[in-house]
């Protein structure tokens, strides 16, 4: 999962970037409003985790500014010191997924980092099952087909997760990319950093079962089948 960290109080920065990190998150850091508009404008995001009071302006604006983008399908988790029930209200009005006021335990955040997940994609629990007797469990980042585990590393299991959770949808290679590695690759269209880790998963899994449901759609990317 890819997360954009906007908060411009530099300890509790680092301290919410490396236990991320940590958790398998891929973190980008900005510590203002201006830093933060670029990178929502340039990157795709699975969360953004947003301060309001920033140096150079107003969180919930950045909210109000980020929402309508076209594509931009982030969840905002508001982090705050603001206690007041209006500040509240507003952010969720505006689109906000989740508020959680400061202080809080960085293990509380994740655990509504992967509710939401589990909600966005119409999850019931934190194990996927997918193709002929695979599951994939997303806290232990363990692949299992019929009680055996399939050794998968960490790109890998990224990359699977991230196609079985947009799953019957076309992503591009660029979409999986930036997923992977956190920007845009600069010759993507060239590039077969993506088909070589596809090719990966598609080798491991077949030692267990076939691993057709990973699908080719060519010229443009790959698709986990429904089936």
């Amino acid at each position: 999962m890819h997360v954009l960290l906007v908060e411009d109080e530099k300890s509790l920065h680092q301290e919410m970037r490396q236990f991320l990190r940590q958790a398998q998150y891929l973190v980008d850091s900005a510590f203002t409003y201006s830093e933060a508009s670029e990178k929502l404008f340039v990157n795709s995001y699975d969360f953004v985790l947003l301060d309001l009071g920033l140096p150079d302006g107003d969180g919930l604006d950045l909210l109000r500014e980020a929402r309508p983008r076209e594509g931009q399908e982030a969840s905002f988790i508001v982090l705050t010191a603001r206690g007041a029930l209006d500040d509240r209200i507003r952010g969720l009005d505006l689109g906000a997924d989740d508020y959680l006021p400061k202080p809080f335990s960085l293990l509380e955040l994740t655990s509504r980092m992967q509710a939401i997940t589990r909600r966005k994609f119409g999850l019931k629990r934190t194990e996927i099952t997918f193709g002929d007797g695979f599951s994939l469990d997303s806290t232990a980042r363990i692949v299992r087909q019929s009680g055996q585990e399939v050794p998968l590393t960490k790109k890998e299991f990224d990359l699977l997760h991230y196609l079985l959770l947009h799953r019957g949808r076309v992503l591009t290679r660029l979409q999986l990319g930036e997923h992977l590695w956190g920007n845009v690759l600069e010759d993507d269209s060239d590039s077969n950093y993506i088909d070589v880790h596809i090719k990966n998963v598609r080798k491991k899994l077949a030692l267990f079962a076939p691993a057709d449901f990973l699908e080719t759609v060519r010229g443009i990317g790959y698709r986990a089948s429904e089936a």
